[in-house]
């Protein structure tokens, strides 16, 4: 009887000193609070579960792609490589952020977040048949962490420990962060980890691009590639998850067809003939008044707008604080009060826009009014570094064009007052141009990669003209404009920061020090500001949602008043063209319409 007694005190001290093994395994992870699903749901609540299969989905895209390689920073990949490959863990685009099982059926977290175990589904399996193993879940660590994006690159590199007591389950252990916390999203993150087949990458390179189709898990295949042009998926028939709730009702096609067109109004117009299946609009002028037709007029095409509660891309012409030019933030500001914007948003976006004053506009994330509660207590440690304005005013975009600004006069004293910004910043006209002591003219590219941005670039270059700045705008390729993003080869750039409801660990990828200095971040605009880094450090170790809110806010809050962009508009709803073959569920989730969900009849 003495070794049982032994083995049985050894599991309890072992339990008792490993939190991460001494919870109960759950079917997911909630970001803050609890899962809104209980263990025995049968299908998310935003999809059909009677939804037929067949048929094709066609989208006709603007753009082109040069590989099938989506997790490395080389290359353009093609649209829908989401839909071959898997995760641990699969969100519910119905809540802010929570993870339910995918590859792995059951999660264990440890109590402060400190650690995660993973037990992988053994009916996991990826195309060619063979199983999904915790030897695929390490490799794949590995080779991300070596080649992979730089955010992932970032997150992975959190991970201290990584081991499998078995073929069906995968550890992971984190590093604290230098004030001693831990990093609550780590264990999130790594259930949002691609996983790749070990055996597949054997004697090949990770790190390169390849059109070669590399072998997954997931509801799709490639099926056919014409490189730059056209890629089409097909839906795995015999694909292992298809009875998992995370999948029923959706992923419903037979085929996804992605043809990829050079300009935008050419892919609308093979939209309007039957070339494509669904659009999404962006542009507000297309969708006031690019549809009309037969089509449209006797309803094969249906127009929909549909609300969404998620944060809208935050866009803008991003100014690089890494050129001379626009390091003082002075210069920034003055450039951002130059342009009637309101005029752009009637004449340009048919009134149909929203201007973008966040960023992370059209959410609860959004800084407002004077800041309060959890946000005026993240900000107050960092008092004495920031502008003392930004505690009693609050922050609001120039107001160029409406009837309490007067309209033209209100624009004529926003460029006085940018004149004067500017000449507090050592610039003075002469000779009708704007110049240093040195005599250099203040003169700059904007850079763009399509060529419907540039009504909006073009008017903001004519109004700096008065200043006596000359701003060129130029368009190039894709391609060539993804590798100028990566090495920062721009002085502005029309662009944006995309965010969740729950944000974390990517601000330090947008926004953080460590992130403008590495090639290929998206720290376009450079920032290096260690309030800023601590303020998204923060974010991840909130662990309430009210806590959580008040980062954002005061995050938010900090980087409106450093003017790192000259912001644009968004949209508060998803506008989206359909042929009426092709329908969707009852029930729009709270990101928004998920196309996966969607089905042909």
């Amino acid at each position: 009887m003495a070794r049982p007694i032994v083995l049985l005190l050894t599991l309890l001290a072992l339990l008792a000193t490993h939190p991460a093994l001494a919870g109960s395994p759950r079917h997911g992870i909630a970001m803050h609070g609890d899962l809104a699903l209980s263990p025995d749901f049968t299908a998310f609540p935003y999809v059909n579960p009677a939804a037929p299969k067949g048929g094709t989905i066609r989208q006709a895209v603007t753009g082109s792609f040069d590989s099938l390689h989506p997790h490395i920073v080389k290359g353009v990949p093609a649209l829908g490589m989401g839909y071959v490959f898997e995760t641990l863990l699969t969100r519910s685009w119905d809540e802010p952020f929570s993870l339910y099982g995918l590859l792995a059926d059951r999660v264990d977290v440890a109590d402060d977040r400190s650690a995660v175990t993973f037990h992988i589904n053994p009916k996991a399996r990826w195309h060619d048949g063979t199983p999904v193993t915790a030897a695929d879940v390490l490799f794949s660590l590995e080779a991300q962490r070596l080649h992979g994006t730089p955010n992932r690159r970032l997150f992975y590199a959190k991970v201290t420990a990584a081991e499998a007591p078995d073929q069906q389950t995968v550890r992971f252990a984190f590093a604290s962060n230098p004030d001693g916390t831990i990093d609550r999203e780590m264990p999130l993150l790594m259930g949002l980890m691609p996983i790749h087949s070990k055996a597949f990458w054997a004697g090949r390179d990770f790190s390169r691009t390849t059109l070669e189709p590399i072998l997954g898990s997931g509801p799709y295949r490639v099926a056919a590639v014409d490189p730059g042009r056209r890629i089409v998926y097909e839906r795995v028939r015999d694909y292992w998850g298809r009875d998992l709730p995370t999948r029923v009702g959706q992923f419903n096609a037979d085929r996804l067809e992605f043809d990829y067109y050079r300009d935008d109004s050419v892919a609308l117009e093979a939209f309007k003939v039957g070339q494509g299946d669904i659009r999404y609009e962006n542009d507000p002028a297309k969708w006031a008044t690019g549809y009309d037709g037969p089509a449209l007029r006797d309803g094969r095409i249906v127009r929909e707008e549909l609300p969404n509660h998620r944060p809208e891309p935050a866009r803008g012409l991003i100014f690089n604080t890494r050129r001379p030019v626009f390091a003082d933030i002075r210069v920034r500001r003055a450039l951002g009060m130059a342009t009637d914007f309101d005029w752009i948003g009637r004449n340009l976006f048919h009134g149909l826009l929203t201007r973008t004053a966040s960023f992370y506009p059209n959410s609860e994330l959004a800084a407002r009014g004077l800041p309060d509660g959890e946000e005026l207590q993240a900000l107050e440690p960092f008092r004495e570094r920031l502008p003392p304005d930004l505690f009693t005013r609050p922050f609001t975009l120039p107001d160029s064009g409406n009837a309490n600004a007067g309209g033209p006069a209100g624009l004529r004293a926003n460029r006085r007052e940018a004149m004067r910004l500017l000449e507090q910043a050592g610039w003075r006209v002469r000779d009708g141009r704007l110049t240093d002591a040195a005599g250099n003219r203040f003169a700059f590219e904007i850079l763009l990669s399509d060529p419907a941005e540039e009504r909006v670039a073009l008017e903001f270059a004519r109004s700096l003209e008065p200043l006596g700045i000359e701003a060129r705008v130029r368009t190039v390729d894709s391609a060539q404009f993804q590798a100028r993003l990566d090495g920062f080869d721009f002085d502005m750039t029309m662009r944006w920061w995309a965010s969740s409801l729950s944000p974390g660990n990517e601000q330090l990828y947008y926004y953080g020090s460590d992130a403008a200095g590495q090639e290929g971040s998206r720290n376009l605009a450079g920032i290096r500001d260690p309030v800023v880094d601590a303020l998204a450090r923060s974010i991840a170790a909130a662990t309430t949602r009210g806590a959580l809110v008040g980062r954002v806010r005061a995050l938010d809050r900090v980087l409106l008043w450093g003017h790192y962009m000259v912001p644009l508009f968004h949209s508060p709803v998803d506008r989206i063209a359909r042929w009426s073959t092709l329908h969707r569920p009852a029930v729009t989730p709270l990101y928004g319409p998920m196309l996966e969900s969607w089905w042909v009849e």
